[in-house]
């Protein structure tokens, strides 16, 4: 009997410690991604403290230099050069600085617009909600990358013209997420307490409605990270994004698809670097989404 009872009381005292082991792992889990984009946004802000190369200035002395590891490579230049001898380096850091910046501000356009828009959808409902609801699935079938090297043809491809592009194309997958959320908050009774009393709608919206819809809104702008450096990638490959010489990554792909039996660095770098950091924000939006949504959290 007692030995009975004391294994009953090791097995309620082992599953709190279980839970705590759990939680204790749950929290530590984005601490490879939040390290691995610290480290390349510290990179791109503090590239011409990290580097002493200007990664747009050629020497044509050290071209296509291998990396430090490999036969022949030098410790002056860690990550090799280019064909037209720029340390890859350099231009890996400072193209962080490029395309991470070109991430956060066509996110910040496309989150005002995504919320703006899905949230009047939402909330207002009937023949606005319809008419919203058209013009984003017409954004949403307009080719990105044809209506960038449409523009680049027009006016030039720019920093201004990928970012804009970007904003102004990524919104409607988001804006559909924020208007789900707003549907559901809307018929919430806290709403319609507010209603009945007379509160105003654009104070019902900004009191209760935009409050509920953030964590929604930051996982998405979250997973939307690696959609738009991968877009920007892919458009200063195809010469409509970033003009060169300037670094950015998607450049550096661009310059080295030429040389990968050569210079297969010079690819390679940019590429692993675009891989870690899409990885890794997927991963920080995918914990945001379980350790924000309720449902998934106490599960």
């Amino acid at each position: 009997m007692s030995e009975a009872l004391n294994l009953e009381v090791r097995a309620h005292g082992a599953e709190p410690a279980a839970r705590r082991g759990r939680a204790r792992r749950l929290r530590l889990m984005p601490a490879l991604p939040l390290v691995l984009l610290g480290i390349f946004v510290v990179a791109g802000i503090a590239a011409s403290v990290l580097t002493s190369y200007n990664p747009t200035r050629n020497n044509l002395t050290q071209q296509l230099v291998p990396p430090a590891w490999v036969d022949g490579g030098s410790g002056a230049h860690l990550l090799g050069t280019d064909s037209l001898g720029r340390d890859v380096l350099a231009r890996l850091l400072y193209g962080a600085r490029v395309s991470l910046s070109v991430a956060v501000f066509s996110l910040i356009i496309a989150m005002v617009i995504s919320t703006v828009v899905g949230v009047t959808a939402g909330y207002a409902g009937g023949w606005v909600d319809s008419a919203l609801m058209r013009l984003s699935d017409v954004v949403n079938t307009v080719p990105t990358i044809l209506l960038a090297l449409v523009l680049a043809a027009w006016i030039g491809p720019s920093f201004t013209m990928v970012v804009l592009v970007l904003g102004l194309l990524v919104w409607p997958r988001v804006a559909r997420l924020i208007r789900g959320e707003t549907l559901v908050i809307r018929r919430s009774d806290f709403v319609r307490y507010s209603e009945a009393i007379g509160v105003r709608g654009w104070l019902v919206v900004f009191r209760h409605v935009l409050h509920n819809i953030l964590p929604t809104l930051l996982v998405a702008m979250t997973l939307e990270i690696g959609r738009v450096i991968l877009l920007e990638a892919s458009l200063s490959f195809l010469g409509a994004g970033i003009p060169p010489p300037q670094a950015s990554w998607g450049v550096m792909i661009a310059d080295g698809r030429a040389l990968i039996a050569t210079g297969w660095w010079v690819a390679l770098v940019p590429g692993l670097a675009i891989t870690i950091v899409v990885l890794s924000s997927n991963a920080l939006g995918d914990w945001l989404r379980d350790r924000l949504d309720p449902k998934t959290r106490r599960v």
